[in-house]
């Protein structure tokens, strides 16, 4: 069996795996903050879901700005100007308590994302060229891994500190120290990163013609590839349905009466967010011994029929549906990465910026969701991440039908 990370990398790969941990916990405390929102200021779903919007709007702006710089500058110029935006976004939020402007909390989770655009970025394509292309896939899912334990800890640090009590919702002075202490810890790994060496990896295949010809062209080259653009069409799907039942867990939780908005946070964080963590390791391993794209298409299959079953209601059995889409959820989003990139050469560093521009799925897909909230009821929201999964099924029966 073939070593998923090379000898001469194990340490850039630890160094990067570290950062996926930072932009877990970014992603995951926002689905706290969404129903924070509700509560302390009074917002419907709709209007809530605008920390999903602006977070998530970031991603389109900058994706294709930080693509560029890496593509010139090289990994570490990305990472380490990731982190910088990162932790300055996040230090905004002690002049947003200041304020108490809803806005500027909306402006600072904006440069957040401008940030994690960067480190992502950088990373997903860093971490597939750490080793055979035949084990990409198995060694993203373990990078991703650590992103998983960041997602846990997001929710819980968030929920409480946000929901004191009994989770009634008072700010109480505190949404503002999360915050604080993930600017800290970034700005400090920064200097870290400005510190050491990451080795610029050649491409196993790469494409000396491509890295010579205009940017035109090399857009033109990418989208005639037509599994790649399905590749990107199929992440975009996927950022859909997954930041949209991140972004709803607690309301649907909530809604139904079963837990306080404090507890559904926990349970979002060791019972969804703790089996998307499990299920990334347990896919790594799994994928180093079964193909890449059939593990795919089983975990298409068991979302969208649990998703299905959330949107039914069907009271304790949609309950362990909605905890149950993680588990199957947990690996697409590098496996999914992992394959639209096979085979680009040097064409990977550019569409690595075009796929990173997906995560503007979570400006739709919770807007959406809170639309169809405000106007039906949350368990008929969830059709929006039932559509994105069966686009990611679509996707994983063609990826099949393409490498056999």
């Amino acid at each position: 069996m073939k070593a998923l990370v090379k000898k001469q990398y194990i340490l850039p790969f630890i160094l990067i795996a570290s950062l996926f941990f930072l932009w877990g916990a970014a992603h995951s405390i926002l689905d706290v903050l969404n129903k924070h929102f509700q509560l302390s200021l009074q917002k419907n779903h709709a209007e809530s879901s605008l920390v999903q919007v602006m977070f998530y709007l970031g991603y389109f702006v900058m994706a294709i700005p930080a693509g560029l710089v890496i593509d010139r500058k090289g990994y570490r110029t990305g990472v380490v100007t990731g982190l910088t935006l990162y932790g300055l976004g996040a230090l905004m939020f002690w002049p947003g308590v200041q304020i108490g402007s809803f806005e500027f909390y909306l402006g600072s989770l904006f440069v957040i994302a401008c940030g994690l655009v960067f480190l992502e970025t950088a990373a997903n394509p860093y971490v597939t060229e750490l080793g055979d292309r035949e084990t990409a896939a198995s060694r993203l899912n373990l990078a991703q891994s650590f992103n998983g334990l960041g997602c846990i800890c997001g929710p819980l640090l968030g929920g409480l500190l946000l929901f004191p009590g009994n989770g009634n919702g008072n700010e109480s002075g505190r949404i503002d120290l999360p915050y604080i202490v993930m600017g800290i810890v970034a700005l400090a790994v920064a200097v870290v990163f400005t510190r050491i060496k990451l080795p610029e990896i050649p491409h196993a295949e790469a494409d000396e013609s491509a890295l010579k010809t205009n940017r035109r062209d090399v857009v033109r080259r990418l989208f005639s590839n037509r599994f790649f653009v399905f590749g990107l069409f199929a992440l975009l799907s996927y950022e859909v349905s997954e930041i949209s039942i991140n972004s709803f867990f607690v309301n649907y939780v909530t809604d139904n009466e079963w837990m306080d908005p404090r507890d559904a946070s926990i349970a979002l964080a060791f019972g969804g967010l703790g089996l998307f963590m499990l299920g990334r390791v347990v896919g790594s391993i799994v994928m180093q011994h079964v193909g890449t794209e059939r593990v795919l298409k089983v975990c298409a299959i068991g979302t969208f029929i649990t998703t299905f079953i959330v949107v039914l209601n069907a009271g304790f059995i949609s309950l362990v549906a909605l905890v149950l889409i993680y588990v199957f959820e947990s690996i697409m989003f590098p496996t999914i990465f992992a394959l639209s990139l096979q085979g680009l050469g040097g064409l990977t560093k550019r569409a690595s910026s075009f796929l990173m521009m997906t995560p503007v799925g979570g400006a739709i897909g919770p807007l959406l969701m809170g639309l169809v909230a405000d106007a039906s009821s949350i368990s008929a929201s969830f059709i929006i991440p039932l559509v994105g999964f069966a686009n990611v099924a679509a996707f994983a029966f063609s990826s099949s039908r393409k490498n056999n």
